[in-house]
C-alpha cells in the first residue's frame, strides 16, 4: 500500500481554500464594519435629535426676552443697528416707525453667535410683518403657548417658534428662527463622518485582507510544493525544523500520519511475505503427493486403480488441513485488521454460551490426546463482535490443546469481577510447556514460534488473539499455571450493561 503525500493535503491547499478564507474573512469585515456604521449613525440621529430638542428649549426661553425687547417708540437712526443684527442685507428688512427693539443681552449674543443664520420678527394681532425679514411666514397662535415649525429659505431650513404675547406696543405675536438646525446637517454629517471613513476603513482593510491571507498562507503553499514534490512511495517524514512556528503543529502532525500510514504498508508487506512463505511449506508437500500420485497414475490404465499407503493418506490429509488452518488464521487476521478501531455494530455476548461452543469444538480433540477438559464459567456478558470473541477463544483453546502433552488438564473459564469499574473475563489454563517470560511479547508476533516447540503450528494463533483483544481495547495477559507450570492466558473485557 502506498499513498502519494499530496493528495493528503490536496483539500487543504486548493485555490478554493485560500480563496475562502479571503471571502469569510471579508465578509466578516464587511459585516463588522457595517453594524459599527449603523450604531454610528443611531448615535449621530440621537445626538442630532438632543441637539434639536436643546436647540427648541433655547428659542423657547429666548421668545420672553425678545417680548421684552418690543418697546413703543422712535428708533433713532436710519434703519438703527437692528439691520445689522437681523440680516446682513438690510434691504429685505421691514421695520414700522413706531416701533424700537432694545434686544438683551442674551438675545444679541444668539443673533451674533449665529453669524447671520439667525433672525427675529414681529407681527400684530392680524399677522401683519412689523419688523423682521420679508420672508418669514404669517404665524397666528391661538394660544399663548409656543408654537413651533421648520421653514426653508435660501436653502437652509430654518427651526422658528411663534408665540402670541404682551408687549409695551401691545398684543404681538413674536418670532424667533435658528438656521443652524443640527437635523438639517445630520445627512452630511453621517456622510461625512460614518460612511466615508468607514468606506475608507474597509477598502484598506480588505486591501490588507487579500495580502495577509496571501502572506499568512504562504508557509501552508510552500509545504504543499515540497509535498507535491515528493514520490508516491516516499513517507519519510518532513523537516518540521524548517518549517515555522505557525506550520510546525500541521508537520507534526502529517508526519504522525506518514508514519502510521508507513507502518501499516510495511506491516502488509510483511505479511503477504510471511504468509506467502508460510503457505509455500503445505502447498509444496500437497503438489509432492499429488506429483507422485500422477506418475504413478500414468502407467495404468484408465480403469485401473491406484493404490495408496494408509500413511500417504495421513499425510496427505495432515498437509491439507494445515493449509486449510492457515487459509482461515490469515482470513480471521486480516479481518480483525479491518475492524481495529471500529466501535460500531457491537452486539452483547453471552461469554458462556462462548465457552461452551469451543468446549463442543474441542473435546473430541482434547479426549483423543487423554487431556483433562473443563469448564468453570459464571454467568457474563460483554459488547463485543461475537465472532471475533469466538475466533479469539477457538485459538487460545486450539494452542492449549495442541501443546499440552497427553494425561494433561486444561481449563477453560469466563467470570466477572467485582469493584467500582464493571468487568468481565474469558481464560484459558494448562499445564503445558507454558511460555517462557522473555517470548510473551514476541509470541505475539504473526508467524513467530518459541524456539524448540513441538507439533505442528502456523504462529498465528496468539497473533489472531492479541489483534482481537486490541480491536475491544484490550490485550491478553500472560500468567503461569495455578500449580506453577504450564500457561494461563486471561483476557479482560468490559462487562455489558443491562
Amino acid at each position: 500500500m502506498s499513498m502519494r503525500p499530496s493528495r493528503l493535503l490536496e483539500p487543504l491547499f486548493s485555490n478554493g481554500v485560500i480563496g475562502g478564507l479571503q471571502r469569510r474573512l471579508l465578509v466578516l469585515l464587511l459585516a463588522t464594519i457595517a453594524l459599527i456604521a449603523v450604531i454610528s449613525v443611531a448615535i449621530n440621529y440621537q445626538a442630532a435629535g438632543t441637539a434639536a430638542l436643546q436647540q427648541d428649549q433655547r428659542l423657547q426661553r429666548l421668545v420672553p426676552l425678545l417680548a421684552d425687547s418690543v418697546v413703543k417708540a422712535q428708533i433713532v437712526g436710519p434703519r438703527s443697528s437692528i439691520a445689522q443684527l437681523v440680516v446682513p442685507d438690510a434691504d429685505d428688512l421691514i421695520q414700522q416707525p413706531g416701533l424700537s427693539l432694545l434686544l438683551a443681552p442674551s438675545l444679541l449674543e444668539f443673533l451674533q453667535d449665529s453669524q447671520g443664520a439667525a433672525t427675529l420678527g414681529v407681527l400684530d394681532a392680524q399677522g401683519s410683518l412689523l419688523l423682521g425679514e420679508r420672508w418669514l411666514p404669517t404665524v397666528l397662535p391661538t394660544t399663548d403657548n409656543a408654537e413651533f415649525l421648520s421653514v426653508v429659505e435660501g436653502g437652509v431650513t430654518y427651526r422658528l417658534v411663534a408665540q402670541r404675547v404682551q408687549t409695551d406696543a401691545g398684543e404681538l405675536v413674536v418670532m424667533l428662527a435658528d438656521g443652524t438646525d443640527p437635523r438639517q446637517h445630520w445627512l452630511r454629517d453621517v456622510l461625512t463622518r460614518v460612511l466615508l471613513p468607514n468606506l475608507l476603513l474597509f477598502v484598506v482593510a480588505a486591501a490588507a485582507v487579500i495580502w495577509g491571507v496571501a502572506r499568512a498562507l504562504q508557509p501552508l503553499i510552500d509545504l504543499k510544493q515540497v509535498v507535491e514534490s515528493r514520490a508516491p512511495g516516499d513517507l519519510r517524514p518532513f523537516d518540521a525544523g524548517a518549517s515555522p512556528a505557525e506550520v510546525r503543529p500541521l508537520v507534526d502532525s502529517l508526519n504522525r500520519l506518514l508514519a502510521l500510514v508507513d507502518a501499516q504498508t510495511d506491516a502488509q508487506r510483511r505479511f503477504v511475505a510471511d504468509a506467502a512463505h508460510q503457505l509455500r511449506t503445505p502447498l509444496a508437500g500437497l503438489q509432492a503427493q499429488v506429483e507422485a500420485w500422477a506418475q504413478g497414475a500414468r502407467s495404468l490404465g484408465s480403469g485401473d486403480l491406484l493404490t495408496l499407503r494408509a500413511d500417504q493418506v495421513l499425510r496427505l490429509r495432515a498437509a491439507t488441513r494445515r493449509t486449510s488452518q492457515l487459509a482461515n488464521q490469515l482470513l480471521a487476521l486480516s479481518r480483525a485488521d479491518t475492524l481495529a478501531g471500529d466501535s460500531h455494530a457491537r452486539q452483547q455476548v453471552d461469554l458462556v454460551e462462548l465457552c461452551e461452543t469451543a468446549l463442543d469444538v474441542h473435546l473430541d480433540a482434547a479426549t483423543e490426546r487423554g487431556l483433562d477438559f473443563g469448564l468453570e464459567v459464571q454467568p457474563a456478558r460483554t459488547l463485543g463482535h461475537a465472532w471475533l470473541l469466538r475466533e479469539l477463544l477457538m485459538n487460545l483453546v486450539d494452542n492449549a490443546v495442541k501443546y499440552t502433552p497427553a494425561g494433561g488438564r486444561v481449563t477453560l473459564r469466563c467470570g466477572h469481577g467485582t469493584g467500582p469499574s464493571a468487568f468481565t473475563w474469558i481464560e484459558v489454563e494448562d499445564d503445558g510447556p507454558g511460555i517462557p517470560q522473555p517470548e510473551h511479547e514476541r509470541v505475539l508476533q504473526r508467524f513467530y514460534r518459541v524456539p524448540g516447540t513441538v507439533g505442528e503450528g502456523n504462529g498465528l494463533g496468539l497473533a489472531i488473539a492479541d489483534s482481537i483483544a486490541r480491536v475491544h481495547q484490550t490485550r491478553l495477559e500472560f500468567a503461569a499455571g495455578s500449580s506453577g507450570r504450564g500457561l494461563r492466558i486471561r483476557v479482560m473485557l468490559n462487562a455489558a450493561t443491562h
